[in-house]
């Protein structure tokens, strides 16, 4: 019976903590969709393959936690990794507890593209927002879009490969670049294009409206030396550690395969 108890108190803990969860993330977007974009910061190949790595950890936390995720937008690195990539996460609540996951990533690892095998630091940039489908304060006259065409640069069908529909959008008053490769058609490409660009807008008119409030914006800093969020260390030890709150956990082959929900709770409890 002991046994059994032990059981069923873990599982109303669970319960118990899931709901808490989900009483914190009452902010105005937490329920939607997120729209995620990784960049490749200081340390050349290896900052690629770096963001390459990250990528495939939201990829391994998606399918984990139920979400469905979907490439949008990659720009591969010269010789490795990506330089950046735009993907939509697709479930419940995404942006809310996703948007735990915004600022600058930092690893620390024996670089395996150095011949002499030295420790190399590099960093990534993590961008996280809600994918809004419209909102009646963003008007976007079609005067003041940019709109480019090109082909899809993704491996892919025929049809990836020799039709150009893929599209970029520059908004030409806020100099903000959306761009869109995944669907196969230029109409869907574009679509997407504007929810990103919308999502983007909204972004920017939240962060005017509360410069101190880091609900919407986030603190996406230089990426570089000093403006971490997250380090992820392979070596001398192995550690990740989140610098705003102080959670750790020494497993960082299981973080880097998407165990990082320790550090979304964590950081949505102490950031309240």
């Amino acid at each position: 019976m002991l046994d059994e108890l032990a059981s069923e108190l873990n599982s109303v803990g669970k319960i118990i903590e899931d709901m808490r969860l989900a009483a914190l993330l009452k902010g105005k977007y937490d329920k939607l969709n997120a729209l995620l974009t990784l960049h490749a910061g200081a340390g050349g190949t290896e900052a690629c393959d770096w963001t390459e790595m990250l990528y495939r950890m939201y990829m391994y936390y998606a399918e984990k936690n139920g979400y469905t995720l979907t490439e949008l937008d990659r720009l591969e690195g010269d010789e490795a990794g990506i330089k950046s990539v735009s993907f939509k996460i697709e479930g419940d609540c995404a942006y809310g507890y996703l948007k735990a996951e915004k600022g600058v990533h930092r690893l620390v690892r024996i670089s395996p593209f150095d011949a002499n095998k030295r420790r190399h630091t590099s960093f990534a940039s993590l961008e996280v927002m809600p994918e809004i489908e419209d909102d009646e304060e963003i008007k976007i006259s079609p005067d003041e879009l940019k709109v480019d065409t090109f082909r899809s640069s993704g491996a892919g069908s025929q049809h990836v490969n020799k039709t150009e529909s893929a599209i970029r959008i520059t908004h030409l008053p806020t100099g903000i670049v959306v761009a869109c490769q995944n669907e196969r058609s230029q109409t869907q490409n574009r679509e997407m294009a504007m929810k990103m660009l919308i999502s983007k807008l909204i972004e920017k008119r939240e962060a005017e409206r509360m410069e101190l409030d880091q609900d919407i914006k986030g603190e996406i800093k230089k990426i570089e030396w000093g403006s971490q969020i997250r380090s992820y260390v392979f070596c001398p030890y192995t550690l990740v550690k989140d610098h705003r709150t102080g959670y750790e956990i020494t497993d960082v082959n299981s973080v880097m395969n998407g165990n990082i929900q320790g550090f979304i709770q964590d950081y949505l409890k102490k950031s309240q």
